[in-house]
């Protein structure tokens, strides 16, 4: 079984089920039961953000913004590589994993990340890209900036493959290896074809292939490789969909022909040798 972070179809589904419930809810308690995870955790938020309304939540690639404008900033959270957030019951105790909350009146949001791997800070000020974990992001693929014509400048005279130049943040975010590989497939592209050398055609088709998998992927909740999981604690279903991801050997849904893996920069890519060119 291949392994997946969450990427920007499950933080976004994480985003869809938190921000109703605990936008406009005033901040009881912080509790974080770990100093750090990837980075340190700010030992002042509790005091920072208690009796605080929280305004609303946003999303920015595959982080998670919570914004406290009386308490002055945003909470920036990251889901890492098994992280995942649930509502719970204020009084659930917690579980090994469950090294975060943040508690509101009727409910609290759990952070569980058996990897450790995940990322809670704050950035004072309105704008919170201005955080060095932001600042640097490149365009968000359900955008209206993320065109054919943006796209081929990007691959232009680039010699790095075009699932490479897909899954890089600082120029598209939130596209992971996933759906890196599902929206190649639906593109029929290879995954090792330069990226400078695929078509002005193919690469607009690549374009409406890319929102289309994202757009899918919500729809589906997300996907649950492993530890991900909504925020009420269900499973997404979308790599019950997937053609050629982690499907090495498989038949291809299109031609019936074997799909095919190979490593790409340290990861795995799925691929279908005869619908893919």
């Amino acid at each position: 079984m291949a392994f997946v972070m969450p990427e920007l179809p499950e933080v976004e589904v994480s985003r869809m089920g938190l921000e109703p419930r605990l936008s406009g809810q005033v901040t009881r308690s912080v509790v974080a039961r770990r100093a750090d995870l990837r980075l340190p955790i700010p030992a002042d938020l509790h005091a920072r953000l208690r009796g605080h309304r929280l305004a609303g939540i946003r999303r920015r690639g595959k982080y998670l913004l919570f914004h406290w404008p009386t308490a002055g900033g945003w909470l920036i959270l990251h889901l890492g590589m098994s992280g995942s957030l649930r509502l719970v019951d204020p009084n659930a105790p917690p579980g090994k994993h469950d090294h975060f909350d943040l508690a509101f009146a009727d409910t609290t949001m759990r952070l569980r990340d058996p990897r450790r791997f995940g990322v809670i800070t704050w950035q004072d000020g309105e704008n919170p890209e201005t955080h060095p974990l932001l600042a640097r992001l490149g365009v968000e693929p359900l955008s209206d900036a993320f065109t054919s014509a943006w796209f081929r400048q990007q691959a232009q005279g680039r010699t790095l493959s075009i699932k490479s130049l897909l899954m890089d943040a600082r120029v598209l975010v939130g596209v992971g290896n996933i759906y890196a590989s599902e929206s190649l497939f639906r593109a029929g592209i290879l995954p090792d074809h330069p990226a400078g050398r695929v078509s002005a055609r193919k690469l607009a088709v690549l374009v409406e292939a890319v929102r289309q998998t994202l757009a899918d992927a919500i729809a589906a909740g997300g996907s649950s490789v492993r530890d991900y999981v909504h925020s009420n604690g269900g499973a997404g279903s979308f790599q019950l969909q997937c053609a050629v991801y982690d499907r090495a050997g498989q038949p291809c849904p299109r031609c019936g022909q074997p799909i095919r893996q190979i490593r790409q920069a340290g990861r795995g890519t799925w691929y279908c040798a005869h619908c893919q060119r």
